[in-house]
């Protein structure tokens, strides 16, 4: 049988296997962007309750990729909305890496950006080294805008202007 997938705005109850997604992927992720820390995971249930105050806000958008059986594979996120704008940021489990879902995840969540939350442009931004997200970026029509440093590491600034489709 195959597993099937869905995309859901982050919602209260989704809090435990949000957390189970972070604790498991942990190594995994500190490997290519920074660690969130001890704090993070102590503090979890409040960032959890924070996060969606501003998604109820308007501030954010909240997403996770969630299997069938209700484990979580990816998050995808819409932050800092001002002005028909905002920075894309995502994460996908170590075990789903590869198999297409954060090409999935992603785009999908541009489709919403613009018929749910009526944006217009979205940026993002990665390391150099980080080679499954610029793939992810260029696959669903990011362009590159420019060079940074992130994390202490050459990187690269994204755009992608969604009125051009």
């Amino acid at each position: 049988m195959t597993q099937r997938f869905r995309l859901e705005r982050l919602r209260p109850d989704h809090e435990a296997a949000l957390l189970d997604f972070e604790r498991d992927n942990r190594a995994y992720f500190a490997a290519s962007i920074p660690d969130r820390g001890d704090d993070y995971f102590a503090a979890f249930d409040a960032r959890h309750r924070e996060i969606l105050a501003m998604q109820a806000a308007g501030e954010d958008h909240f997403h996770v990729l969630v299997e069938d059986g209700g484990a979580i594979v990816g998050r995808v996120n819409l932050f800092r909305v001002t002005n028909g704008s905002a920075e894309l940021g995502y994460r996908f489990a170590e075990r789903v890496a590869g198999k297409g879902l954060a090409t999935h995840g992603v785009r999908e969540v541009l489709d919403r950006a613009v018929t749910e939350y009526g944006l217009t442009e979205v940026t993002a931004k990665t390391t150099l080294d980080n080679l499954g997200s610029r793939v992810v970026l260029e696959r669903v029509g990011f362009v590159v805008t420019g060079e940074i440093t992130l994390n202490e590491r050459p990187g690269l600034t994204y755009r992608r202007d969604l009125a051009a489709g």
